[in-house]
């Protein structure tokens, strides 16, 4: 297929934060065009994000449902490829369902849904229709994520016994959602984030993180959740205790009231041979320790594994961040779409990125972990799904 794919996006107007990043993010290598959205939930606001898009009118709809029934009757040779859907979470379940039921693709912004059982009605949708389906935990891209999995699969470290992850934030501090700005509004509405906050937004990051570097899963955890900022409904800290299936133990922490603090990710994995660390404001790094030796390891310098050298975008010493990341989530993505839409089997190497399986996931973690929150059983099992 020698053409570039086409992007429809369903949220993501003008001042939204994540709309941009997305489209920053499928456009970074050349692969695609956005060719139509329903950018808000008015009219209005939709043709102004698409006029400052430079989309044609026609192609700028005043909603989902209108965005996805005309461009499917379009020819095939005009018709978006897939869908990014970019809206609060409350808004992620309806456009992705019709979205699926009408044949295209979908990348969806994390968590995959309002509620655990919204997600999987996804789920199975995705499985049975065979569509490419992505959900962007675009920390999974950063080549020295992908290098610390890679050393972990090949025992660098041993059996692994302790996982601490952190993402302290301090941007919601103060009751910053009294101003009006918008991410703060409907990150802390119940009715528009769902059941969590800081877990909802940020900690289903870190156990994704933590999962998807050690390859193991969360079973039960002990749950400790905080609104401190007065008149908060949701909670703004967590700090859980983790159980992971192959006996490890593990340490989550996630706050938006750590003042300072910017937004700084933290994994570190230690095994019964070595550990290592890595940091999210210095991401190009990670560090690799022995009993007897430390060492760094750094994006495209020296010997890396084949994963992380894939993944990499520019030479040594010219940092690639949390753009590039989305960017790379985004690449294998459309690579599998490609092969998809030209009804092949995708290449391997291409089939990492996170899947509507891990959205599930994440969408279990935080209905666990409000739960453990409440409850006075020390562990927690981790919820079905």
């Amino acid at each position: 297929m020698k053409r570039k794919l086409r992007m429809g996006m369903v949220g993501g107007g003008l001042g939204a934060f994540i709309g941009s990043i997305h489209r920053m993010a499928a456009t970074m290598d050349g692969q695609v065009e956005l060719v139509c959205g329903a950018f808000s939930s008015t009219s209005e606001k939709s043709k102004a994000s698409g006029e400052a898009l430079y989309l044609p009118p026609d192609r700028v709809y005043d909603n989902f449902e209108e965005m996805i029934i005309k461009e499917k009757a379009l020819p095939e040779g005009e018709r978006m490829d897939f869908v990014s859907v970019v809206t609060p979470n409350f808004m992620h379940h309806a456009p992705t369902k019709m979205a699926l039921e009408n044949g295209f693709p979908v990348v969806c912004d994390k968590p995959l849904a309002y509620t655990l059982e919204e997600a999987q009605e996804i789920r199975d949708l995705v499985h049975s229709s065979g569509l490419p389906f992505c959900i962007t935990y675009n920390y999974t891209g950063y080549p020295m994520v992908k290098q610390a999995r890679d050393m972990i699969k090949e025992g660098k470290i041993g059996k692994i016994r302790k996982v601490i992850v952190e993402y302290p934030q301090g941007w919601l501090n103060d009751r910053l959602e009294d101003t009006g700005q918008k991410q703060a509004s409907w990150r802390t509405d119940p009715t528009k984030a769902g059941i969590a906050n800081c877990m909802g937004d940020i900690g289903t990051h870190a156990a994704n993180l933590a999962e998807y570097v050690t390859g193991l899963e969360i079973t039960e955890m002990c749950a400790d959740l905080t609104s401190f900022v007065g008149g908060r409904e949701l909670e703004d800290d967590g700090n859980t205790l983790l159980h992971f299936n192959n006996g490890a133990k593990g340490i989550l922490h996630a706050s938006q009231i750590s003042v300072g603090e910017e937004n700084n990710l933290h994994l570190r994995v230690y095994g019964e041979t070595g550990g290592l660390t890595w940091d999210q404001l210095e991401p190009n790094t990670l560090t690799y320790k022995t009993p007897d030796t430390v060492s760094l390891l750094r994006t495209a310098v020296g010997p890396i594994s084949g994963s992380a050298s894939l993944h990499t975008r520019t030479p040594a010493g010219h940092p690639e961040g949390y753009i590039e990341a989305f960017a790379n989530v985004y690449l294998n993505f459309l690579n599998t779409l490609r092969s998809y839409l030209a009804g092949e089997e995708p290449d391997e190497r291409f089939l990492d990125f996170p899947s509507v399986d891990e959205g599930v996931r994440g969408m279990a973690f935080i209905k666990t972990v409000v739960a453990a929150g409440k409850s006075d059983q020390k562990w927690y099992p981790y919820e079905k799904y």
